[in-house]
């Protein structure tokens, strides 16, 4: 095996422990939306849109698409700052969760290697401006926060990195409201 392959195996196993961990410590339950932002050129060691790689994106779709589909979730793709960070996502999803779309598709140089790949990746993808996902992965410092639910708590994943790209993780909870006398469930 050469260089290359091996540190694209490498993304694979990093990207799929870290979306693994991520939805084991959120416990999300079936249906949930989780966002993923992925800077493929700070995975391999460039500035964040400088350095795009779509066998980088390729091994990342490969480690965290089983997770997901092994727990029915569904993935919303964080585009770039040049689709004002529009979400690709199933269209199943638009409609569970009343989401509009908007008529846009992503390519590498707008909207960013990942969620391009992504949306050909999903049997019917569509962008929306807006989501609150349940939790997120953050590969490379893409700033998923905007795109999750109300309270989100970070979480510390045994992977920090994948590739070069520096991963942080969120899962959310719901709001605690009421003050003192009020009872409140698991969150």
């Amino acid at each position: 095996m050469n260089i290359k392959t091996d540190f694209y195996i490498k993304i694979e196993s990093q990207s799929g422990a870290a979306m693994g961990e991520l939805l084991e410590k959120a416990a999300l339950t079936e249906g949930e939306l989780v966002v993923v932002g992925c800077s493929s050129s700070e995975i391999v060691g460039e500035m964040i849109g400088k350095g795009s790689s779509p066998q980088a994106v390729a091994a990342v779709l490969s480690g965290i698409m089983p997770e997901i589909n092994s727990r029915g979730l569904f993935l919303a793709a964080q585009c770039c700052e040049h689709l004002n960070r529009a979400l690709i996502i199933e269209r199943a999803a638009a409609v569970k969760f009343c989401l509009e779309p908007v008529n846009v598709r992503p390519v590498p140089q707008a909207g960013g290697s990942f969620a391009s790949a992504v949306y050909e990746y999903m049997r019917e993808p569509v962008a929306v401006e807006y989501i609150q996902a349940a939790a997120g992965l953050d590969i490379g410092s893409t700033f998923i926060g905007m795109h999750l639910k109300a309270v989100a708590v970070p979480l510390r994943l045994g992977i920090t990195h994948i590739g070069e790209a520096y991963v942080t993780a969120a899962r959310t909870r719901p709001k605690y409201i009421g003050g003192g006398r009020a009872q409140y469930v698991n969150g």
